[in-house]
Formats: structure tokens, C-alpha cells, sequence
């Protein structure tokens, strides 16, 4: 049973679409916060309450709540307590300026109960008319008195509440009071549910969306449950009808749809059936043929319906319009396919982040931006973290084509026979009623990464439960873990190039760059399809120019702290080109965990984390696009569509960086899940030095099908190149879809013993050495990984990769850095082609490195490179620098450029391009920097 009835038609009864079936509460309402939980036992709800609210709305959003204090009681885990007791901090817990690091901040903050009444006049011609009270989303526990009469409590966190009220109304005025109450008690959903919690949609108390008073005939329908059947063109319907007359009768259904959301459309033949209607509760099986030219849904045709069915007896006449989509998502081997055909799900996580009111957006404007701005990264799948979104969300996604998975509002203990196993089944049935209708609604999990002794037995029936019950999606224990015997697919986290806790031993930044490899071992494991669990979580540089854009409930305050932290620093005009920066570096990052996925054979999908800016968790700023679903400035959707979109063609370089005369192989694939079951196409390629094309060619023809692992062939140069390095990039056009893929090529040789000749290179700074400095020399100094003293920048963990979610909420896992920024017009990069960001050629540098606390070696000290800290601490940063020395004039890295250079063509590229640079008239630097300072940086 779908909202879109409920809110529109199934509450409309007797005739439909009259307001004088409906009363409508929004507006002011009465309201008084109950603190001490003192409102029952006084009985608040035979009084009027003092205060004034405006509903549908929260505590927050009108302005009731406690002020933001250090004693604050949030509804999260904070791992990083520093700001409780770090002097960093201290400014910021004090009094007016208060300001929490920890995720986006609200003005107000209640946890507790609050109470909430509304005078409403019930018509003449309601006289002995059933009535019911929708609520379309409260938070979350909600009792309900009308006068002096208790009408019920309920509990869900992510369905309507609807409540009896009962025959007995007499017209004229009734005072409806709801008490509410978001504690946790009983009932433990997890305090980092995204249902509950304040990293996201904060633990808010009021409620929003639809709230109305409905008249119901005597007979009516209940709930109307719709089965396709693609192979018949027909559909199945499930109708519950509730009789409250002391007699049976007899009631006609008479059934018919249309086809909307349509490039044509389809309109099947009407039906009537008759039926016996017994006193209580019945249902009724009914099935309806649309007709051999039924459209069927998918990301391509998301071809709707809606269903009307009609039920006529002595009571009145009840109408109910259902909306659906006929289709069949279901597993098959390791691969999902829809209607027969096969899927990938490109998908990121919508973690009920909702800064502009702090709760869920119940109207369908505020979803078509998020569905939108996914669809134009390449996007077809959502995954709704440790909840489950509105009405309006589906609607959408139902008219966009979107794969959504739903969770049971819970990231918690379970299986231990707390309340919170009973409460999981009921909630996972009140989502399958109200939204199980819709075609989107394609996967359901419990909730997030269980935990408890005995989850894996709980979710184990969980899953078979429904996969009994209701054929029309697939179904999987939880996502995370675990792979049950029982599950149609796995959410697993083992296919990704960075899992939780690997810091720099992870592939990313363990293994030199190449793309030549996939996970099929790892997904031969389950034998079922295996959607990667929360994939990427890379994170970019905070944009403080969206700070003035939080405007609503939530506000940025984090975002001032890091800001305020840059400033003092001396570093806030930097702040710009370290968003930009550290956005390519996170952009390059995601492609190469996107592609992984796609070049895996048979993998079923992904789900990144995220496609969007999760603002909570100590903030962590994994998006290209931010928590309002903007974009940063960095990378566009249809930059994003090269490699994350239904065609993409892939290919494995074995590595990245070669010499000249160096052969390129490349074998050549393609990941197809196009709209055309299959095509013919010529894939070209060609290799850029700029703008100037230097090889091209074409594959064979081939006939695509729907799949990924489908190979092309194999591109084979031989790189020629002068005497300067050179970055090129391989593009490969497949069926009118391009991606590309940098590589560089260095010089056979290069003459690094004559451009040494009058430059001293060292490790360590002995008299000597210094002697030679003072006199007029030229130093490199050279360092290396474990080489800086800890408190000048050693203890600071350099990796290629971006920071994985934060270094807050992971304990300070490595690496605590978001890549390089530099002028790639510096001489001294004259022969190391590089952009201003982090590309693959710094792989090796980033690997051998120590970062460089800059203000360890001189005040305000401007780097070569500089290295992008951790927006927590913003500390100026350097890997590769220069300076004075009495006469002379030395070069410092921190980067190990002395080891193992045959293998290392990065590092001898790097270190002839520096030498050249210090022997040409450029080399001249302006800072003096102290010989002792100098040696109190080697470890």
C-alpha cells in the first residue's frame, strides 16, 4: 500500500477527490515540551497546552529545544573526543560560540517528550462515520488521545502512522492531543542509525508531511498489494477489506488502469468482480490482465500505471488509485537482470542527510534534485542507509528509473531477543505495505552492518521470511555483512581498493598504480551477485564557500572551525586550491574503484560512499557533489559519465609510467548495460600529448550484449618520444562512450650523474656538508619515509590515496594527507610533467615521503610542493622546499631520492628534474633558513 493513495484517494472515500472527506491539520498547533515526563501522569491531554508550534515541523525548526552546550546529549558515537577536552578546542565550547566539529549543528536540540494538540470540528455528515488519523512521518514514538479517550500508540521510523478513531465522534469540536517521545528506551534502533541520528537527519521530535482526519465508509479497503506478472502481462492484486457493519454483504470491485510516466499511451480493459464481504477483516485475491501490449518498467522505459480499483457496496463506494510498474527484478547467477535482462547497479548512499530542516523531506521537488543530480554522475541505484526515505522519494524514483534498496531503519544489536528483533520484523512489514507497490523498491535489508551474537540466525529468517512472502524484490540479511546461505545477493565490503583500517596497506597505496586488475576471485566466493558495500569514502578539502548556503535548520559550524584553524595558519588564501586540489586527487581515486568494480565479470554492483558529502561522523567529505547535492566546482556529471555510466569502455594498463621505446600493451574491455540488448560497434582509440594526437587506431568490429568483462582487443605501440618526459593520455571510444586514462613516458636515459656534478646530494647534514653550504654549494637533501623527526612532520602519515572517510571517526588511520599542490610551471618541475593536483606520476613520490612542517623550518616558508593536511589540523606542509644557507643554497625533500632509482623511473625522473633546476639560473630562493632548525628535522 502505497502513500501516494493514502495521502490522495484511499482516505477520500465514498466520493472521490471531495475535501469534505478530509480535515486537514496543518497549521498552528498547541504545544508544551515535557522535559520530565510528567505529561501522562498529570494527564496533559485533558488540558490545553501552553505553547504555539506550526505543524507539519519539528521542535528544532520553530525554535523550542535546549540551546547547543558541552553538555549536550547527542543521539551518536563520537569517537574522537578531543573536542570535550582539547585546548584546540577550547574556544569553541565556550559560551556563544559554540561550535561542534562533529557533524552539522542545529540551533536547538530536545530529547525527551513533547506534546502537541489541535482543536478540529467534526461536520454533521460525519454523524457515525468511521474516522482515521494519518500522520505521515512522526519521531517517533506516538501516542494519540482525542478528548479525554487514548486512540493508540505507534512507532515507526520510517512509515505513516495511522490510528482508529473510532465511529463515535459526535460532531462538533474534539481536541486531538499527540504526545511524542524520540528517546531511545526499549527499543534500540543503534545511535548511529541514520533514522535516529544526529550525524545525519538529527534525533528531531515533531511530525511531518500529510496530517489529516479522514471519514471512512463502513466498508472499505485497507490495503491493495500488487504482484506483476510480466509473463502474463497481468498483475495479481491483494485486497484487505475491513467491514465494520454487523452484517455480510455483497460488494462489486471494478478494476481498471492507465498507463502514465509514458512515451505512449497504454489503457487496459476494465474488469468487475463480484464478492462476499464477511463481518471483520477479509481479503481477497483478484487478478487483472492488461494485455499482450503491457509496457513494462526499467531505468530506460520506467513506464508507470496507475491502478484503480473501486469497491461498490450498500455502505458507499471506496476507491483506492494505485500506482506501479510492471517488472521482475531477481537474482540469477551473479547477476541481477530485470524483466530478463542483465543489471549493474552504479549506486551511492542516501543516509537521510537533510540540512535545510533537519528531518526528511516529504515533497518530490526535494528528491528530483537528488535523483537528478545522480542520474547525471551515471548513477541507476540508491541505497537508503539504516532507513527507509518518504513517499515522495519512490514517486520519484518510480519516474525516474532508480534501483532502490530500503533498510528497516536500524543499525543495531540484534538477534539476542530484545525488543529490537520484534520491532525490526514489524517495521520491515509496515514499509512492505505502504511502499511495497512501487517498482523502484527493488531490495530490502534489515539495516546496516549488524551486530549481537546471534544476528546471523535472526537475519537468516528475517530473509526467508520475506523472501515467502513477497516475491517482488530481492532480499539480503543486512548490508556489510553477513553472506548467508539464504541471501538473493551480498552487500559485502571486500571488493573495493581501501577497506576499513588497511591506512597505507591497502591496494591503493600499497601497490604501484595500474588497472589490469578485478575481484572475480572474491565474488566467485558467494556464487550470487555481490554489490560492493560503501565503496571509495575519499575526501576533498572542505568548500567554506557553501558555508553562507546552510541557511536552514542545520548550519556549518564545523566548517567554521576548519576555516577559523586555516586562517590561523596563515594558509585561508589557500583555501580554494586545496578544494580543487584534493577534488581531483578524490575524483581520481573514485574512478579507479568504479572501474575495478566494472571490469569485474558478472559483479552484480556497487555503492559508493557517496556520491554526496556525508556532514557527520567528524565530518566526512567523501561527495564530488556536497550534503545539499551541489556540485564543488571540480568535476562535472558528464566528466563523472566516463567512467561511471550503462556503457563504459576500460582498459588494463599494467602500469603507468614507461620509458621510450618502451612497447604499450593494453588490452581493451567494455562494461555494456545500455538500453539496446545489443549493438554492433567498432571501438577507436587514439593517444594524446596534449592537444596533439600521436597514435590512433580502430578494434575489430564486435556485436556488444549486456555484460561487463567483454573484451575488445588489444592496443599495441611502441612509445617514441625526444629527450623530455612527457604525460599522454589513451582515450577509447566505444559505441559513442569515451573514457580515458594518463600515462607517462620518461626518457630511456637521463644524464643524472652530470647534472649531480655540482650539486651535493645527501641524506644528512654533517659539517661537511654544511661547510660546503656555507661556502656557496648546492644541497639536495634528500629524506624518505621514517626520516623526519616526528614533531616536523614525520609523524604525519603521507599515502597517494585521499583521506578514507576522516581521520576523526578512524582513529587517525593513514593517510592524514589529501595529495600535493603545486605550480606545475615551476622550473623545478620543468622535466616532471604534473598538473597543480596529485596524478598517478606521484605515486612514488607519495610513497617514499615524509611531509615537511613547514613552519619548523621558517615562518610562512612557501614550498615547491606543498602537501595538503587534514582539514582538522591544517597544518603547512611541504614536500619538497628551498632556501638560503649562508652563501649557499640548498633543496630539501622529503621524499627518498637515493634508493633503488632502476625501479623507480618516478623517482630518478623527479631527481634529474630537480638537479637541472638547481643548476639553471632560477634557482635563487628568497628564504633563510637556520642550519640548526635544518638538522632538528632529521630524525
Amino acid at each position: 500500500m502505497k502513500l501516494y493513495f493514502i495521502i490522495l484517494i484511499l482516505f477520500i472515500t465514498g466520493c472521490t477527490g471531495h475535501p469534505d472527506h478530509i480535515i486537514e491539520l496543518n497549521g498552528s498547533w498547541a504545544f508544551q515540551a515535557d522535559p520530565e515526563d510528567q505529561g501522562i501522569n498529570e494527564e496533559w491531554f485533558r488540558r490545553t497546552l501552553e505553547g504555539n508550534i506550526e505543524l507539519p515541523g519539528s521542535m528544532a525548526i520553530n525554535g523550542y529545544g535546549d540551546d547547543i552546550s558541552v553538555h549536550t546529549q547527542w543521539t551518536g558515537q563520537i569517537v574522537d573526543s578531543a573536542w570535550y577536552k582539547s585546548d584546540l578546542y577550547k574556544k569553541y565550547r565556550q559560551p556563544g560560540n559554540i561550535k561542534v566539529p562533529f557533524w552539522l549543528q542545529p540551533e536547538k536540540h530536545y530529547v525527551g517528550v513533547a506534546w502537541y494538540q489541535k482543536t478540529f470540528q467534526v461536520p454533521v455528515s460525519w454523524q457515525d462515520k468511521h474516522l482515521e488519523l494519518l500522520l505521515e512521518r512522526c519521531h517517533w514514538k506516538v501516542r494519540v488521545w482525542v478528548d479525554d479517550e487514548e486512540k493508540g500508540m505507534q512507532n515507526s521510523l520510517g512509515t505513516p502512522d495511522l490510528f482508529n478513531l473510532g465511529e463515535n465522534l459526535a460532531p462538533g469540536h474534539h481536541r486531538l492531543t499527540i504526545r511524542i517521545d524520540n528517546r531511545i528506551r526499549d527499543i534500540d534502533p543503534g545511535i548511529n542509525a541514520h533514522s535516529v541520528t544526529d550525524h545525519t537527519q538529527t534525533n528531531w521530535n515533531g511530525i511531518v508531511g500529510i496530517i489529516r482526519v479522514i471519514r471512512r465508509p463502513a466498508i472499505y479497503m485497507e490495503e491493495v498489494r500488487i504482484f506483476p506478472d510480466i509473463a502474463k502481462r497481468s498483475v495479481k492484486i491483494n485486497v484487505r477489506v475491513v467491514n465494520r457493519t454487523p452484517n455480510p454483504t455483497v460488494g462489486f470491485f471494478n478494476i481498471s488502469a492507465k498507463s502514465f510516466n509514458t512515451a505512449e499511451e497504454h489503457k487496459a480493459e476494465k474488469k468487475r468482480s463480484e464478492v462476499e464481504i464477511e463481518e471483520g477483516v477479509n481479503t481477497f485475491k483478484l487478478e487483472y490482465a492488461l494485455g499482450r501490449d503491457a509496457l513494462l518498467w526499467d531505468e530506460f522505459h520506467p513506464n508507470l500505471y496507475h491502478l484503480n480499483v473501486q469497491l461498490t457496496t450498500g455502505a458507499g463506494i471506496d476507491e483506492m488509485v494505485e500506482d506501479f510498474g510492471m517488472r521482475q527484478f531477481e537474482a540469477r547467477g551473479s547477476r541481477f537482470v530485470i524483466n530478463g535482462q542483465p543489471v549493474f547497479l552504479r549506486g551511492t548512499l542516501e543516509c537521510a542527510v537533510s540540512p535545510e530542516t533537519g528531518y526528511p523531506a516529504t515533497d518530490t521537488e526535494h528528491w528530483e534534485n537528488i535523483f537528478k543530480t545522480a542520474s547525471a554522475y551515471g548513477l541507476n541505484h540508491i541505497r537508503f542507509h539504516s532507513w527507509c526515505p518518504p513517499e515522495a522519494a519512490f514517486k520519484v524514483a518510480d519516474r525516474m528509473g532508480f534501483y532502490l534498496q530500503v533498510e528497516c531503519s536500524a543499525w543495531a544489536h540484534i538477534g539476542d531477543g530484545k525488543p529490537i528483533d520484534r520491532w525490526i520484523m514489524e517495521e520491515s512489514e509496515r514499509i512492505v505495505k505502504y511502499y511495497g507497490n512501487h517498482p523502484s523498491f527493488c531490495m530490502l535489508a534489515y539495516g546496516n552492518e549488524p551486530g549481537g551474537k546471534n544476528y546471523r540466525a535472526f537475519l537468516t529468517r528475517f530473509v526467508r521470511y520475506w523472501k515467502e512472502k513477497d516475491p517482488r524484490r530481492v532480499y539480503t540479511g543486512a548490508a556489510g555483512w553477513p553472506a548467508l546461505s539464504v541471501n538473493d545477493y551480498d552487500n559485502l565490503p571486500g571488493a573495493r581498493i581501501q577497506g576499513w583500517g588497511q591506512g597505507l596497506k591497502s591496494r591503493i597505496n600499497r601497490l604501484p598504480p595500474s588497472t589490469d586488475f578485478d575481484y572475480s576471485a572474491i565474488i566467485k566466493k558467494t556464487g550470487k551477485p555481490y554489490v560492493s558495500h560503501e565503496i571509495g569514502q575519499w575526501c576533498a578539502y572542505p568548500d567554506f564557500k557553501e558555508i553562507p548556503t546552510y541557511n536552514g535548520e542545520l548550519r556549518e559550524k564545523n566548517f567554521e572551525i576548519f576555516q577559523e584553524t586555516l586562517k590561523d595558519h596563515r594558509m585561508a588564501h589557500l583555501a580554494d586550491s586545496f578544494l580543487l586540489a584534493s577534488g581531483k586527487l578524490q575524483v581520481l581515486c573514485y574512478k579507479e574503484d568504479i572501474e575495478a568494480a566494472l571490469r569485474t565479470r558478472g559483479m552484480a554492483g556497487f555503492q559508493l560512499l557517496g556520491l554526496s558529502d556525508f556532514p557527520g561522523q567528524g565530518t566526512a567529505l567523501v561527495g564530488v557533489v556536497n550534503a545539499l547535492w551541489n556540485e564543488k566546482g571540480y568535476v562535472k556529471g558528464g566528466e563523472y559519465r566516463h567512467f561511471c555510466d550503462k556503457v563504459v569502455p576500460l582498459v588494463r594498463f599494467p602500469k603507468r609510467i614507461y620509458t621510450a621505446g618502451e612497447q604499450l600493451v593494453v588490452p581493451v574491455e567494455v562494461a555494456y548495460f545500455d538500453e539496446q540488448e545489443s549493438v554492433e560497434a567498432q571501438p577507436a582509440w587514439y593517444i594524446r600529448e596534449g592537444e596533439n594526437t600521436l597514435y590512433q587506431g580502430k578494434l575489430k568490429k564486435v556485436k556488444l550484449s549486456r555484460g561487463n568483462g567483454q573484451a575488445l582487443g588489444v592496443i599495441s605501440v611502441k612509445l617514441e618520444t625526444g629527450l623530455t618526459a612527457v604525460k599522454q593520455t589513451l582515450f577509447v571510444d566505444v559505441a559513442g562512450h569515451t573514457n580515458q586514462w594518463d600515462f607517462w613516458v620518461y626518457p630511456s636515459k637521463v644524464n643524472i650523474k652530470k647534472a649531480k656534478e655540482k650539486v651535493l646530494v645527501v641524506s644528512r647534514l654533517n659539517g661537511r656538508v654544511v661547510d660546503y653550504l656555507k661556502g656557496g654549494g648546492k644541497v639536495l637533501l634528500t629524506l624518505g619515509k621514517g626520516k623526519v623527526a616526528e614533531d616536523k612532520g614525520g609523524d604525519v602519515g603521507i599515502g597517494f590515496s585521499s583521506i578514507f572517510w576522516n581521520t576523526a571517526w578512524t582513529r587517525g588511520q593513514k593517510p592524514h594527507t589529501l595529495g600535493i599542490l603545486c605550480n606545475p610551471a615551476h622550473p623545478a618541475l620543468a622535466d616532471f610533467p604534473t598538473e597543480y593536483h596529485s596524478n598517478w606520476q606521484w605515486w612514488d613520490a607519495m610513497s617514499h615521503s615524509d611531509a615537511i612542517l613547514l613552519d619548523s623550518l621558517a615562518p610562512g616558508i612557501q614550498p615547491i610542493v606543498r602537501v595538503i593536511d587534514d582539514w582538522f589540523t591544517n597544518r603547512s606542509l611541504g614536500l619538497i622546499v628551498e632556501g638560503k644557507v649562508g652563501d649557499g643554497r640548498i633543496l630539501i625533500t622529503g621524499i627518498d631520492l637515493r634508493h633503488q632509482l632502476s625501479r623507480r623511473p618516478e623517482a630518478g625522473q623527479l631527481l634529474y628534474s630537480l638537479l637541472r633546476y638547481m643548476n639553471g639560473e632560477n634557482f635563487n630562493p628568497e628564504t633563510t633558513l637556520d642550519e640548526e632548525r635544518i638538522r632538528a628535522l632529521i630524525r
